[in-house]
């Protein structure tokens, strides 16, 4: 039986050799959403998961920061990032994949220029103040980059050029954004000016309630194209994330979806509508889990 066009273009790309790099935003990310994906893909060519936002930061935390530690059982930040870096890779190795942790900081907790900060006193009251992104649902999650993380998207722009170099020929897998978390819209936008050849994957949870919110499918032309080969394991790496499962996952049942990979409308043969739309509304998430 012939394959579908998604799978005719991922063997392509396959046995072209070329190495095939996915743009994870946080540390649970690209398993998430292209889990399966990956355990096909890694048996078969080079592939290597960058996590870009693999850092916390020391006190003092905003609201928004505090109600996600509690979700996840977590008192200090800095441990709790360790030790989802530590899931990361165990379950990324269970997957015969590379990985890079880039070591940029995560969002809830990224912090406005040194110039821009107020007094260390005032700080302490109300870190808000100090923060790119204050809340999560007024700022965090609003699809929305601010314009004080110019610096954050140079360095994941630098990062794709560090990992695929422009003549490699390789493949970019890229988050959609679904959901409106900036940290996915900042990777995105990198993935896009990088100039690569780039694949976008459909945010996984945060699919199952949420559109392609800002249309950046349909302007671009992409037609989503679904995944369902190798999904019986997918569960079982996802509760590989254990601080993060119970919080993304209330009463621990995962469902299992397809995942979705958008592709250019003129690279795909007997093409669904250009524009497709993902169902649901927009995301309501666990406060700050990512």
């Amino acid at each position: 039986m012939a394959d579908d066009p998604l799978t005719s273009f991922v063997r392509t790309v396959l046995g072209s050799g070329v190495p095939i790099i996915v743009l994870s935003p946080h540390l649970d990310d690209a398993v998430l959403s292209c889990g399966a994906l990956l355990g096909w893909a890694g048996r078969r060519a080079p592939v290597t998961v960058a996590t870009l936002f693999t850092e916390a930061a020391p006190p003092p935390y905003t609201l928004s920061a505090r109600q996600y530690l509690r979700q996840t059982r977590a008192r200090d930040a800095e441990k709790l990032f360790a030790d989802r870096r530590e899931e990361d890779r165990r379950v990324l190795a269970l997957l015969d994949v590379d990985w890079r942790h880039v070591g940029l900081v995560d969002g809830m907790f990224r912090r406005l220029p040194r110039a821009r900060r107020g007094g260390e006193r005032l700080s302490r009251l109300l870190p808000e103040l100090d923060h790119v992104y204050p809340t999560y649902r007024r700022h965090l999650s609003r699809g929305r980059v601010s314009a004080y993380d110019t610096g954050t998207l140079r360095a994941v722009g630098e990062t794709v050029d560090a990992l695929l170099p422009a003549r490699s020929g390789g493949l970019v897998l890229a988050p959609l954004g679904v959901g409106g978390h900036a940290d996915h819209v900042l990777v995105r936008t990198a993935a896009e000016r990088s100039g690569r050849r780039i694949v976008y994957y459909s945010d996984f949870p945060y699919n199952q309630a949420a559109a392609d919110d800002d249309g950046f499918a349909g302007s671009h032309r992409l037609v989503a194209r679904a995944w369902d080969r190798d999904l019986d394991r997918k569960a079982e790496l996802i509760r590989g994330y254990r601080t993060q499962a119970d919080a993304l996952f209330p009463g621990g049942r995962i469902p299992r979806v397809p995942e979705v990979y958008l592709l250019p409308e003129a690279g795909t043969t007997n093409a669904t509508p250009a524009g497709r739309r993902l169902p649901g509304r927009r995301a309501r998430t666990a406060e700050g889990v990512s």
